[in-house]
């Protein structure tokens, strides 16, 4: 097979979709690589590692998209990839549908198969969002951390305070790998935690492998109202897989919070669990709604991106090689937790849950 890795383009997006190494596997695999110039530079990766594991490197992404049989990215295509995608052509990369009604139309119209890392899903987990999702669990607490500093807008306080001051609380919304890894994070530098989650086997476990600093709570709106006025932080940490998220904190719940408190919505590729939440960019990561901090970037990971090319190339890897090996149908056919990550194929939404979300 063919695959093309063109350079991401979104805003401060600086992972790539495939690493050397990666590269070199599917080379030994009997299948050809091309790479737009300069897509992994600030991943850490030259032109010529590419070129030394046995990829060829294109000048442009219309190169890449016209001679690509498989196109593996990291986030779904913008506006001004649309029309570079061709009918049967495979994308291999994050998509999040639920939230993206424009993106869903424009591959619909496409006639590509679109492949979602979000739903590939065996075993009642995520493979493929599992690393970000630490990542962005793990960043959430460091950004927020850092937008608590009144140079910044907040209400300057320090996450673990110090001996003889209170250390700030972080309300952490999902227990699952975002907020089990925001939680970690934030109980390491000192915090009080609270994390919330509606499975109470899940709460169970967390309870079991958590810090003396960590709490952990039903989820439930009274529950969430009664903690806000003594929050410093809050992390939005839900997923339902493929669908849109619900809102747990609306904008009158707002008012119940200190002024120059943090919100940080890690869900916001699922269209946010904050009524108030609107995506924002690297540039300009944060605004300010009722006196209260939203930070909403849509690409978290994209940050560190050295760590993240790595960490998430680890995981897509042996799902790209056997879509490579065997062809989509073929491995969509054998494989059924590739089956799930089918979102669209040949202009029709095969994904129950974005088909509910825009009633398809």
């Amino acid at each position: 097979m063919i695959i093309g890795v063109p350079k991401e383009i979104k805003n401060n997006e600086n992972r790539v979709a495939l690493t050397p190494a990666g590269v070199q596997t599917m080379a030994k695999n009997g299948h050809t690589v091309y790479v737009e110039t300069n897509a992994g530079l600030n991943s850490g990766f030259s032109n010529e590692e590419y070129i030394q594991a046995g990829a060829s490197v294109l000048e442009t992404a219309k190169e890449v998209f016209d001679i690509a049989e498989m196109i593996m990215k990291v986030k779904e295509p913008i506006e001004q990839e649309y029309d570079l995608i061709r009918p049967n052509q495979l994308l291999f990369t994050y998509f999040h549908f639920a939230s993206n009604k424009p993106l869903l139309d424009a591959m619909i119209k496409s006639k590509a198969v679109c492949l979602a890392y979000e739903t590939v899903e065996t075993h009642n987990t995520l493979p493929l969002l599992i690393p970000m999702s630490e990542v962005a669990g793990r960043m959430s607490i460091q950004e927020g951390a850092k937008y608590l500093e009144k140079p910044k807008g907040g209400k300057g306080i320090l996450l673990g305070g110090v001996p003889g001051v209170k250390p700030a609380h972080v309300l952490v919304l999902g227990g699952g790998v975002v907020g089990t890894q925001a939680a970690l994070m934030a109980a390491g530098l000192g915090a009080h935690v609270t994390i919330m989650d509606i499975s109470l086997p899940r709460l169970r476990y967390l309870s079991e492998i958590m810090p003396a600093n960590v709490d952990t709570v039903m989820s439930s709106q009274y529950n969430i109202e009664q903690l806000l006025p003594h929050t410093d932080l809050v992390i939005g940490a839900v997923l339902i897989p493929g669908a849109k998220t619900p809102y747990l904190i609306n904008r009158e719940m707002l008012k119940r919070m200190q002024p120059g408190s943090v919100l940080v919505d890690v869900a916001i590729d699922q269209g946010g669990c904050f009524e108030t939440s609107q995506p924002t960019t690297h540039t300009k990561p944060v605004y300010e709604v009722d006196g209260i901090l939203h930070y909403c970037v849509a690409n978290i990971p994209g940050a560190v991106p050295c760590t993240s090319t790595l960490a998430l190339t680890n995981a897509t890897l042996p799902y790209a090689v056997k879509l490579a090996n065997l062809g989509w149908k073929k491995a969509c056919e054998k494989y059924d937790d590739l089956k799930k990550g089918l979102n669209v194929v040949d202009g029709k939404v095969v994904c129950p849950a974005v088909a509910e979300t825009f009633g398809l």
